[in-house]
């Protein structure tokens, strides 16, 4: 055992275990007096500080121990997940996890005694974490021997990609219905129930599959099914049924990563065996979910210094024995990198563009190009819909293209699309490119290569190369540089890029309304302008095309390069050469949407787009200026990138008609921008609403009182034990009610988790929330599509009020295109039912839902369930019907329609 106390502090208090077995409960001052003295065991080190108010709180963090014991293993972050690794008794109250703790600590190094699947690699890890000074080296590198014989470094662990041929294009072929029907009872079972929602829906997900008839006009299929009708195997059993015969793979997109775990392990029913499944189902992400080795190795090698430094070698530990290489989402705890403040994490990722490629010494083992030629070969990729309009508009899988595609959770298309072909010049964007360009500058760290470093070898060719590069280095001088923002506020801009966004700013201020808050972001039209932005619009137009010409005279030398092929030219240099060109293409693509943005101050406005200015704040505090340009319709370049070129695709939801009809499923999925008109397919859900829900209006909360607020939440959670779903429309109002309520439950024996107050990602709050029926769960509206949380530990959902539409210059312009007071109601009406769709996920499962306003109009219940039960109350009554969620017994509706 361990010669160290342990500590535990909750919102119902604070204890601490000691060596020689005491336990008790101990003041905030006696316990940072302790940890400021004292070795201490901890477990989620950031959220025991936050509870302390003592941030250079860094005690011996269990997590830190398993990441390094269990990499590429998940644990729920709390004494009841712990317990579960550990094979230890679940502590019955927050006493009692000060000494669960020691007795963690201890089952946990004893790991390392036994049978130990992750050894390899540890020693060399522990000697490298002992010489940072890793709070857990000790205890660690007493328990381990070293090896025999030398242990192997990561990147010659690793196993490298190979080499193959180009997959043949998909046959043409029809898929017959009652093979589908066939192909969907293998996969449900042969004593499953058969469901005909379930069997209706596959057959319709069927005729995207059908051979396409006219050119750049998919066979395009909007579905909206229920919950509960069996999406996933539904459209899951045509899919695999066309890849089989056709040879082809078909990219099923997404748009939480809750429905991406999903769909793996439904791929289980497809193909039960491991290998095979691995080979046929393949995942997807950005690049920069993925670690990049290159950035990695220089982490190791003294690139990272402290915490960053222990981070990184905790990485590399989960590196050797990762699946996938996911940093985000993947088998990487998602709670890893915020022990470490997210110190470091982002820069082991490739999220600047900066890869070089087959000129990358570990290029033959990098997760990213393994993942994109496993899914060139594979039948089913799982990706997400950021990534495939990415693929499509700029990708260098061109060869590879799918021809058909399912996309869930589709009612998200247009807002995925609408951030996919938007544009922004402004300062944190344009800093950016200019570090691409430019590399490091001053003292800064890291491996970080400009352009020159990254190309001068291939680009030198010729002179015209070498002088495209140098031209380049020269021009992005002009961008802002570091101490940007300061230099804007104090009125002394540096260049002709900086000087335009002061400009931005200057008049952001004169015209947002309210700027003088110190709230959050500001923004105007961009519409008659004045002198000031003007006259700094041309000096920035002609940097930005000085650093535009020799951008497109690179990429133009370097297909040059490509179509020659001289003799060094083996296949990575032509890989590295193409990877080039991409990125130059979308660097080049972006200065060209900055110069139609400047072009527009002072020009004509163009239809298509909406145009403004925006200072970005967050509490007050300004951390962006710049000028901003979307799509009115962004469903148009969508159609036009994504879907023509395809031969199929199914768009599918459960909210897919957003709040409206079928007119306007078919414009937000971009069914007006082809010449065949889709299919349309309907089913209801087949859940029992009357009797497994009800909806809740208080009518007795006032708005704007936030006492009465935080008093309403803290009420009907107690009355319902826990299992709680908390929606707020302002972070600001869920910090205050957090703040008034969190104690008052925790006596109570109810853990409130909080999203922007919790030093944890939201991945992990939800997982945590899912592991406890007690528990519950407070954030921004946003969780209403990333909680898929069925049974005991979701039983009510409460929202502050309706949660209508910001009043942006965005959605100003669409909401005069869209049909005024309409528009918004649709956005409410799918916002509510998105929301609702979180409370009753299976047959069993039963709730309520709660909306604390009294001015939720009557013409907007159309968002829930035929059938859901609606009372209008008092929030005394709406605590004693929570309190029957507790009881094992129906409802008991006597509900009034509004």
């Amino acid at each position: 055992m361990l010669p160290y106390p342990a500590l535990h502090a909750s919102h119902g208090g604070i204890w601490v275990a000691t060596p020689d077995g005491e336990v008790r409960g101990i003041s905030r001052g006696e316990a940072i007096r302790l940890a400021a003295d004292t070795p201490t065991l901890v477990l989620n080190a950031p959220l025991v500080a936050q509870r302390l108010g003592y941030a250079e709180l860094s005690g011996l963090d269990l997590l830190e121990l398993f990441a390094f014991l269990r990499p590429a293993r998940f644990m729920v972050p709390t004494p009841k997940g712990l317990a579960a690794v550990t094979g230890l008794p679940t502590p019955e109250s927050d006493a009692a996890v000060a000494p669960f703790l020691r007795d963690a600590a201890a089952a946990l190094l004893a790991i390392m005694e036994g049978e130990w699947p992750e050894r390899e690699g540890a020693w060399h890890a522990a000697q490298s974490l002992f010489r940072l000074r890793w709070t857990w080296a000790p205890a660690v590198t007493q328990r381990l021997a070293k090896p025999e014989r030398a242990e192997r470094w990561l990147f010659s662990k690793l196993p490298e990609w190979e080499e193959r041929a180009p997959r043949p294009a998909p046959r043409t072929i029809a898929v017959d219905g009652a093979d589908v029907v066939a192909r969907l009872d293998a996969l449900t079972g042969a004593g499953a129930e058969r469901r005909h929602g379930q069997r209706n829906y596959a057959a319709a997900a069927a005729d995207a599959f059908a051979p396409r008839v006219v050119r750049d006009s998919p066979n395009l299929v909007l579905a909206e099914a229920g919950t509960g009708i069996g999406k996933t195997l539904g459209y899951l059993a045509p899919a695999s049924l066309w890849s089989e015969r056709a040879g082809g793979a078909v990219w099923v997109s997404t748009y939480t990563k809750a429905l991406q775990r999903q769909l793996a392990r439904e791929g289980e029913r497809l193909f039960p065996d491991e290998e095979e499944r691995k080979r046929r189902i393949v995942t997807r992400k950005g690049r920069e979910n993925y670690v990049c080795l290159l950035n990695l190795e220089d982490a190791l090698q003294g690139g990272f210094a402290g915490r960053a430094a222990i981070l990184a070698q905790l990485v590399a530990r989960w590196a050797a024995y990762t699946a996938d290489g996911d940093m985000v989402g993947g088998d990487l705890p998602g709670w890893l990198p915020t022990l470490f403040r997210r110190n470091g994490s982002t820069a082991l990722t490739d999220r600047r563009g900066e890869c070089i490629y087959a000129g990358c010494p570990h290029y033959r083992k990098c997760f990213i190009e393994r993942a994109a030629r496993a899914s060139a070969d594979a039948d089913l990729v799982i990706a997400n819909h950021a990534l495939v309009m990415v693929n499509a508009a700029r990708g260098r899988e061109s060869a590879t293209r799918p021809t058909r595609y399912v996309f869930d959770e589709g009612h998200h298309l247009f807002d995925a699309a609408d951030a996919m072909f938007s544009a922004a010049l402004t300062g944190a964007e344009a800093i950016e490119l200019r570090r691409w360009v430019l590399g490091p500058e001053a003292k800064a760290r890291g491996r970080r290569r400009g352009l020159a470093a990254r190309l001068s070898d291939v680009a030198s060719y010729d002179d015209g190369g070498a002088e495209a590069i140098a031209a380049a280095v020269n021009a992005a001088q002009a961008l802002p540089s570091d101490g940007w923002l300061g230099r804007i506020n104090e009125g002394a801009p540096f260049g002709p890029v900086e000087t335009l966004l002061a400009a931005v700013r200057g008049l952001v201020y004169a015209r947002a309304p309210d700027a003088g808050e110190a709230g959050y972001g500001l923004e105007t039209e961009l519409a008659e302008p004045d002198p000031g932005l003007v006259d700094a619009a041309g000096p920035a137009s002609a940097a930005l095309e000085a650093l535009l010409r020799p951008l497109l005279a690179l990429g133009r030398r370097l297909e040059s390069v490509l179509a020659e092929a001289p003799d060094w030219m083996d296949a990575p240099a032509r890989a590295r050469i193409e990877g080039a060109i991409a990125s130059l293409g979308w660097r080049a693509e972006t200065v060209g949407a900055w110069l139609a943005l400047i072009a527009r101050i002072g020009g004509p406005n163009d239809p298509d787009y909406v145009d403004w200015l925006a200072v970005d704040r967050v509490e007050g505090r300004e951390y962006d200026v710049g000028l901003h340009r979307h799509w009115l319709d962004p469903s148009r370049p969508f159609a036009d990138t994504v879907l023509k070129p395809a031969h199929g695709a199914l768009v599918t939801s459960a909210t897919l008609k957003a709040g409206g009809d079928w007119s306007v499923a078919e414009a937000r999925a971009g069914a007006p921008h082809l010449e065949r008109a889709p299919g349309r397919f309907e089913a209801a859900s087949p859940f029992d609403y009357a009797g497994q829900a009800e909806l809740v209006i208080v009518t007795d909360v006032k708005r704007g009182d936030l006492a009465a607020l935080a008093n309403a939440y803290a009420r009907l959670i107690a009355a319902a034990g826990g299992g709680t779903l908390g929606l707020f429309t302002a972070i600001r109002r869920l910090r205050a009610v957090h703040a008034r309520i969190a104690d008052r439950l925790a006596r109570d024996g109810l853990p409130l988790l909080a999203q922007h107050v919790d030093p944890i990602d939201t991945g992990t709050l939800v997982d945590i929330f899912r592991d406890d029926p007690r528990a519950s769960l407070i954030g921004t509206d946003a969780l209403r599509d990333g909680v898929d949380v069925p049974g005991d530990s979701l039983r009510l959902v409460a929202m502050e009020g309706v949660p209508w539409p910001k009043p942006t210059v965005l959605h100003a312009a669409r909401r005069l295109a869209g049909g005024g007071s309409a528009y918004d109601d649709r956005i409410v009406r799918a916002r509510l039912a998105q929301a609702f769709g979180r409370l009753i996920r299976r047959a069993d499962d039963r709730g309520m839902f709660v909306l604390l306003s009294a001015a939720m109009p009557s013409r907007l219940l159309t968002a829930f369930p035929e059938g859901t039960p609606v009372l209008r109350t008092t929030l005394d009554e709406a605590v004693e019907r929570a309190s029957r969620l507790s009881l094992a017994r129906p409802l008991g509706h006597e509900a009034a329609t509004a």
